[in-house]
């Protein structure tokens, strides 16, 4: 790239930076938000419909604790290459490309589930449908993110981000009805929805203006923040004076490499500590507990599944509060109480034993909703800590670890019941929630207010 077109690049994106900032929430905003929302409601109901599925599973094909456990993994391992390809993918071709096509393939995948056969045929189409679902959120998270301002930027993604949990809680609502009356391919027929979301993914959402400005595509990114301000003014708001920050010289293209050089080395093995440690509690929790209320209580089915939608229920209720207060607290301070409070209810689950369906069901709750304000926040944190070149394959990274987070939460629930007892799952799981607190509290940086591009040059 030659000085001047670096010049060019540098002052196309500080307008459409600065243009961008000042934007109220639209209808066109909201309508991004609802539609990018709306795959990933889908995309968390695929990623939980296999534990409402299981305990079904668990008799008729007469699954061994192991099984049970790669199956549930199965579809995080997937996740985990998902979002390191698509990260990659989307700062080459775009986010709106990406997403379409990580839509079709979890939608695909979703298909195939209902025609497994054995354990082994549901690992690998768990796997595949892993891979779509792990491109999906990161690359989805830095698109909702490059569209607002700093002041709004918090509760607006959140908002958004929030309908994660809830696709949590309707797969355990679809599990209590739908198993035991029509069996466990009636979840996987609900998952089939997102096909039809496809074709206005593609009509509707226009390409990250942001994204357009750092790749050198000025009269696109003019195109789209021009829309977004006519649309503004269209339904009576008064639009404010840019107010332009001279941006840094960088070079528009990046790779992987840049993640681990100058200050983003830090902020990456930071945020990949965090994303591990309170993956590996909350999947464990959430993908087990139905089949420990089963197999270990031996609770009815009915009743397992209505305890393990109580779980993802009361996440939703924290995720919401954390929604409207995340940013005035902060995103540190935040996560810093998060993740030590929720130590406190699985230490003394631990210590009584665990020795009932209902006590469980009282503190795994508790614990779960806690670390849910924090793993369902996490992606809004980490598209804040990079910059438009690196934002999605940052992102992605990170999520990584949410995917062997969660591919090793459920295998270790497994070897710990197996080897020492199930209390001794909660105690474990409190020790790793402490060391997230431990990394938030000496390496997080509070971002809460602060322009993306001041945060990340």
């Amino acid at each position: 790239m030659t000085a001047m077109a670096s010049g060019q690049t540098s002052a196309t994106q500080t307008e459409i930076v600065a243009r961008l900032e000042r934007l109220p929430i639209t209808r066109r905003l909201t309508m991004i938000r609802v539609v990018i929302g709306s795959a990933t409601f889908f995309d968390a109901y695929t990623v939980l419909a296999i534990a409402f599925a299981m305990p079904q599973l668990v008799t008729e094909w007469h699954l061994t604790a192991g099984e049970i456990g790669m199956i549930l993994s199965a579809g995080y391992l997937g996740q985990l290459f998902g979002s390191l390809f698509f990260g990659a993918l989307a700062e080459r071709i775009g986010r709106m490309p990406t997403l379409l096509i990580t839509i079709i393939l979890f939608v695909s995948m979703d298909l195939a589930c209902l025609f497994a056969w054995g354990a082994w045929s549901m690992i690998m189409f768990r796997f595949l449908q892993g891979i779509g679902t792990g491109g999906e959120v990161p690359v989805a998270s830095a698109y909702i993110n490059e569209f607002v301002g700093a002041r709004r930027r918090g509760r607006f993604f959140l908002l958004y981000e929030v309908i994660f949990p809830v696709g949590l809680m309707f797969a355990g609502l679809a599990g209590f009805f739908l198993v035991p009356a029509f069996g466990w391919k009636a979840m996987f027929i609900v998952g089939l929805v997102p096909a039809i979301l496809t074709i206005p993914l593609r009509r509707l959402m226009p390409e990250s203006p942001r994204w357009l400005a750092s790749v050198g595509r000025g009269q696109k990114a003019e195109a789209v923040v021009a829309m977004l301000e006519r649309e503004a003014v269209k339904a009576g708001h008064t639009l404010a004076d840019p107010v332009e920050r001279p941006l840094p010289a960088v070079e528009a293209k990046s790779d992987w490499r840049e993640l681990f050089r100058g200050i983003y080395r830090k902020r990456t093995l930071m945020i990949w500590g965090l994303w591990i440690s309170v993956y590996v509690v909350n999947n464990g929790l959430i993908t087990w507990l139905p089949t420990l209320y089963k197999e270990v209580f031996h609770v009815p089915l009915q009743t397992s599944l209505a305890y393990g939608w109580v779980t993802s229920g009361v996440g939703v209720v924290a995720s919401v509060l954390c929604a409207f207060l995340i940013d005035r607290v902060g995103r540190k301070r935040w996560y810093s109480v998060a993740f030590l409070a929720s130590t406190v209810p699985l230490v003394v689950l631990g210590a009584l034993g665990a020795v009932s369906a209902v006590q469980v069901v009282l503190f795994a709750s508790v614990a779960y909703a806690v670390l849910q304000t924090i793993s369902f926040s996490l992606y809004l944190y980490s598209a804040e800590l990079y910059p438009t070149r690196l934002r999605a394959i940052g992102t992605g990274f990170g999520s990584a670890w949410l995917r062997a987070g969660s591919s090793l939460g459920p295998l270790l629930v497994a070897w710990i019941m197996d080897g020492f007892g199930i209390s001794w799952v909660f105690i474990a799981f409190a020790g790793i929630a402490l060391l997230g607190g431990l990394v938030t509290i000496f390496f997080a940086i509070e971002t809460k207010g602060r322009v993306l591009e001041e945060l990340a040059p």
